[in-house]
């Protein structure tokens, strides 16, 4: 879609005029807010916003904040927005009421997307902009909007979806109204059964426009395609006219089919804010994950029942505060309106899995043309070579010539010499890598490491079909986990490893590839890029390799042990070095 691209070009290039820039009063947001899973992780976030600030790669004059959850219980996207809001009002004081607040939600270890877990999924880069954009830079750009046109509240998004939208050139995003607003874009059934679902009040003297202000009768998460039909949320496509609904994640529709409105990111007045603070301070430390989707949203509009409140098939883990809990916040919040926001000429993509952040990169997706994703961005690369289904895609990295990287990989952060053949839908990360064959499927990621005081190196390594959250609870049950698709406790033969509990770090009732001590500690980066190699190469080709003669950390220690400083010393030194070649190529140029 040509409007599209054209509304998300003029976003990207208003926010490019902010950057290094102070911004006048209103026209951005007074807080940008991260959550952050825990102290070690609110320190990883502060050390790259403070380098980015540096690098005037943000808008100047806002306040930057990372928030961390509490010690102790996971308490979920909606209880990081509960202890933010108590964080921003001990900052800000009564002033608070009146600022305008991005919160983006980026806490976790992004356990299905691990070359985010040590730095972070909000800063996740993309092959965009020069420097190099991450997650962060893209949020505030497709947001560049909303302040200006927005009451003083509080703005929730995650840090790993993308929305794109066009309103047409003289209309804009309201935020304005009491209450909530959400925003809502056309999606296949299918789509719905994994989001949350709106049921509008009829209109029918509605003509179909890109934007539209509805209001919502009650909000579904995650709901069946019989419960959609059930409470009215379906639409006939046959009124949307030529309307395309393919792409983003959802699925391709014919004309004549069905479509429900699906949630992204949502608003909440200052007053909504406020009773929602006032309501965690006087239940004190939460004891169980709330969902700000499933549970702030579902407890709004005319048509809320308390019918979800023991529905707890999407739960992680029942405990038996979360019905208690689900109930409160449900009187609470009852009566508020849910104002929706309907994009009919929007997307909302996904980038939380590899599988995902392959398909998006290096594919021919929508989202690639629409935000204008490149193959080589910001790198010293040749051309990487393309096929039918697509492309190998290069970030901030320096590949020698003589080095060969097969369609449908992503490479970032790192540099490779000559003779190096990374294979088919690969993903490699802040790794060095010398005269070596990486195999097809293979996810590599090196992450520098402190222990006792000293500078090390371990790089995590496994195939991109394995499942880094299936957890077993006793040792004799690891049969059941696989490394890069071969049992474990064969693996652990060819290591020569024992299958003890010392194997596993943190829970002993939770044994999974994440908290495996199999990785091999070493002196430099590239020793430890060609270690984890050979204990894949060895696992594929059934040939021993020693694992017992090396310090080993598990990925869950990587992240205790990671020093921050280190790996983002190492990006600027790519940095420079890609730099002064651009400064030298145009030199030449010229």
């Amino acid at each position: 879609m040509a409007s599209l691209r054209e509304a998300t070009l003029r976003k990207l290039r208003r926010f490019s005029e902010l950057r290094g820039k102070p911004v006048a009063a209103g026209e951005f947001w007074d807080v940008v807010a991260i959550t952050a899973a825990d102290e070690k992780q609110e320190l990883a976030y502060k050390q790259q916003l403070s380098e980015k600030l540096k690098k005037k790669e943000l808008p100047l004059g806002v306040q930057y904040h990372v928030f961390p959850d509490p010690a102790g219980t996971k308490i979920g996207n909606g209880g990081s927005t509960l202890s933010s809001l108590q964080c921003l009002e001990s900052l800000c004081g009564d002033k608070w009421n009146s600022l305008k607040v991005l919160l983006i939600h980026s806490g976790g270890y992004s356990q299905r997307l691990p070359n985010a877990s040590a730095l972070g999924k909000i800063f996740t880069a993309l092959p965009l902009g020069e420097p190099i954009y991450q997650m962060l830079e893209l949020k505030l750009a497709m947001y560049v909007d909303f302040p200006s046109n927005m009451r003083p509240g509080v703005l929730v998004t995650c840090a790993d979806d993308i929305e794109l939208y066009s309103v047409g050139g003289c209309e804009y995003i309201a935020f304005d109204q009491p209450g909530f607003t959400a925003l809502a874009h056309p999606s296949s059934l299918a789509v719905g059964t994994t989001h949350g679902v709106f049921v509008l009040h009829s209109d029918s003297s509605l003509q179909h426009r890109d934007l539209e202000y509805r209001q919502c009768y009650r909000f579904l998460h995650k709901p069946t395609i019989e419960n959609m039909h059930r409470f009215n949320a379906v639409h006939r496509q046959g009124s949307f006219g030529q309307q395309d609904l393919s792409g983003g994640d959802t699925a391709s529709l014919p004309l004549h089919n069905e479509y429900v409105y699906t949630d992204s990111l949502f608003y909440m007045d200052h007053k909504s804010a406020k009773t929602l603070l006032d309501f965690y301070k006087s239940e004190g430390p939460l004891n169980c994950e709330i969902d700000a989707y499933g549970d702030f949203l579902q407890a709004l509009g005319p048509g809320a029942t308390a019918e979800y409140t023991r529905n707890t098939s999407h739960v992680t883990k029942e405990e038996s505060q979360l019905l208690d809990m689900r109930q409160k916040i449900f009187h609470l919040l009852k009566g508020t309106p849910l104002n929706v926001v309907v994009l009919n000429n929007s997307r909302f993509y996904h980038i939380g899995t590899l599988q995902e952040y392959l398909l998006h990169f290096t594919s021919d997706s929508a989202l690639k043309s629409e935000l204008g994703l490149q193959s080589i961005a910001f790198s010293v690369s040749p051309s990487v070579p393309q096929c039918s289904s697509g492309t190998a895609c290069v970030i901030h990295s320096i590949v020698d010539s003589g080095c060969c990287v097969a369609p449908g990989s992503v490479v970032e952060y790192s540099r490779l010499g000559p003779e190096v053949s990374i294979g088919e839908n690969c993903i490699i990360s802040s790794s060095v890598i010398a005269k070596t064959v990486v195999p097809a499927y293979s996810f590599l990621c090196s992450l520098s490491v402190k222990i006792n005081g000293h500078l090390q190196y371990s790089t995590m390594v496994f195939g991109m079909q394995d499942n880094l959250k299936n957890s077993v609870k006793t040792l004799e049950d690891i049969k059941a986990l696989q490394f890069f698709g071969v049992c474990f406790l064969s693996c652990l033969d060819i290591w020569n490893l024992k299958a003890t509990e010392k194997l596993f770090s943190g829970n002993k009732m939770n044994l999974s590839l994440w908290t495996a001590r199999i990785f091999p500690v070493c002196s430099s980066l590239s020793e430890s890029v060609t270690a984890s190699l050979g204990m894949l190469s060895a696992v594929r080709n059934h040939s021993p390799f020693n694992l017992s003669d090396f310090n080993l950390l598990s990925i869950q220690e990587m992240l205790v042990y990671k020093d921050v400083q280190d790996m983002l010393a190492y990006r600027e030194h790519i940095f420079l070095e890609i730099s002064s070649n651009k400064n030298q190529s145009d030199l030449e140029k010229s």
